[in-house]
């Protein structure tokens, strides 16, 4: 014998997370080998959890960075379904800028 045989099906342990301000919710997952990101992100039920959440419509990204949803998944990964900017933050940063401000505190204020 060469070695232990592998089931038909290999099993991938992966985490699908959502935040909100108030609220977060991380879901442990087994899915077998070839699952896509968005297929784990539906699989694991967390839009059931969030009204309005379709992660089909949301970026989505691994350990933080936004990945193509039909990406494979690999053991270990975390999901994350990305919630859309209240405002973008370069334009925000202008708009601050322009009024002679800064995202901390004013261009006038010494210290």
């Amino acid at each position: 014998m060469i070695g232990p045989e592998l089931s038909d099906e290999v099993v991938l342990d992966v985490e699908v997370a959502y935040a909100l301000p108030d609220r977060q919710l991380i879901v442990p997952l087994q899915v077998p080998q070839g699952t896509t990101v968005l297929e784990a992100a539906l699989l694991s039920g967390i839009a059931d959890e969030f009204e309005g959440l379709d992660p089909q419509q949301c970026k989505i990204g691994v350990f933080g960075q936004v990945v193509n949803p039909n990406q494979p998944l690999r053991t270990g990964q975390r999901v994350e379904i990305y919630r859309p900017l209240k405002a973008d933050p370069r334009e925000a940063r202008r708009q601050l800028a322009a009024a002679g401000k800064t995202m901390g505190r004013s261009r006038q204020d010494p210290g």
